[in-house]
């Protein structure tokens, strides 16, 4: 074998592990399990756990929240699918919401969720007729209103109002 080869091939591997150790150091992945879905979202075939995800929408729509949550956790697990990201916001918003007061770390978690939507898809907008609020925008300007406590908390009237 000529000499040229040799360096050749020796550069291409030395390129290949140098790339292999950049990636690694990239994605922090913590298990050997874990560099593969880590690979899939850097070379973006990520996708979620179809069958996890419509669990998750089933407990949704019969609010338990917390279970859908975690099924919605099982099918994102890198948390970058919009979908499932809103849905993740909007299941603390319906489970933190009140009638006389909302809890305040369930809707900061809400907005923590929502804001991870934009991040992922700024112009996102959901398809889903049952629910009220259909962009990410919207969902964190409710919670971030539910934060605030205004003149408004105090209206006995607010007993009547809704939940979206």
């Amino acid at each position: 074998m000529n000499s040229k080869y040799i360096q050749i091939l020796t550069l291409v591997i030395v390129f290949a592990g140098s790339a292999f150790v950049v990636f690694l150091y990239w994605t922090e992945p913590r298990t050997i399990a874990e560099v593969s879905v880590k690979g899939q979202v850097v070379l973006g075939t990520y996708t979620i756990n179809r069958a996890e995800f419509d669990q998750g929408l089933g407990n949704f729509h019969r609010d338990e929240f917390i279970a859908a949550r975690a099924a919605f956790d099982r099918a994102d697990p890198q948390k970058r699918d919009a979908i499932v990201q809103f849905y993740t916001a909007y299941s603390y918003y319906r489970q933190g919401w009140g009638r006389i007061s909302n809890d305040d770390a369930l809707f900061r978690a809400g907005v923590e969720a929502a804001d991870r939507v934009t991040a992922i898809e700024p112009n996102f907008r959901i398809a889903d007729d049952s629910l009220k609020m259909k962009t990410a925008y919207e969902l964190r300007a409710e919670l971030d209103e539910g934060l605030k406590i205004t003149l408004s908390d105090f209206n006995p009237l607010r007993l009547t109002r809704e939940r979206k």
